[in-house]
């Protein structure tokens, strides 16, 4: 009796070893009547347009052991920025501030590493809409000459889009009606009515531009080449299917 045990354990060991090297099995559901299932298939298309305006924002970064004297630096070259870009025919409309910080840190000896006091850093930053391509490079370089010392985010963009998103929309659908027609015909099932659909557009930007000024070069202009602007426009469709 006790070998039998021995024996009928050796068969449950070699079975649990047999089970845990055989392949993983996936159930897929097969559509029927009762469950007919559905189909979903994606276009994209890609549009291509000039831009015809930009975003950039434009700061003053200042510092000093005063805090008075600091910020007092800071708003007098944030005026003067402001004024510049003004003259270069930007609307007030399209100047906004969107950032401004001030804040302490140690002022550290580079040679022995002693803090020589405190130091107050003040930033202020502001967003700047351009509507005139042409004259971006020396908007800049404007802002640069009247203080600026950090520029970031240049971006472009496309004011009116819709007719060419519209259309965009269209082919992006024609194409996925197109995918899920073919792939209903290779799988022998048929398209039923659309159970959903969904439309989403995303753009390209210009890569950033860093800039330090302070006043130090006269007459300053920044080369800039806004491109084309890029949008993906991507329509997923869901039909009902039957066999």
């Amino acid at each position: 009796m006790k070998k039998q045990f021995v024996y009928l354990g050796v068969l449950a060991l070699v079975a649990l070893l047999l089970a845990a090297c055989a392949p993983a099995t996936t159930v897929v559901p097969v559509p029927s009547g009762d469950n007919p299932g559905g189909l979903t298939t994606t276009g994209i298309v890609y549009v291509s347009l000039p831009p015809d305006v930009a975003y950039v924002t434009i700061g003053v970064h200042s510092q000093g052991p005063d805090v008075t004297a600091a910020v007092a630096e800071n708003e007098a070259k944030i005026a003067a920025v402001t004024r510049a870009l003004t003259a270069m025919g930007v609307n007030a409309d399209d100047v906004q501030t969107s950032n401004f910080s001030l804040y302490s840190g140690e002022d550290l000896d580079f040679v022995t590493g002693e803090s020589r006091g405190l130091i107050y850093n003040v930033d202020n930053n502001m967003s700047v809409t351009v509507r005139d391509l042409d004259e971006l490079g020396a908007l800049l370089g404007a802002a640069i000459d009247a203080g600026a010392n950090s520029i970031w985010g240049v971006t472009f963009d496309v004011s009116d889009s819709y007719a060419a998103v519209s259309q965009a929309n269209d082919q992006a659908f024609q194409q996925a009606h197109s995918k899920a027609s073919a792939l209903a015909n290779y799988a022998g099932v048929t398209l039923g009515e659309i159970i959903s659909i969904n439309s989403t557009t995303g753009g390209n930007q210009f890569g950033p531009y860093f800039g330090m000024g302070g006043g130090a070069a006269a007459e300053s202009s920044v080369s800039i080449s806004p491109g084309s602007v890029t949008i993906a426009v991507q329509v997923t469709v869901t039909y009902a299917i039957s066999q």
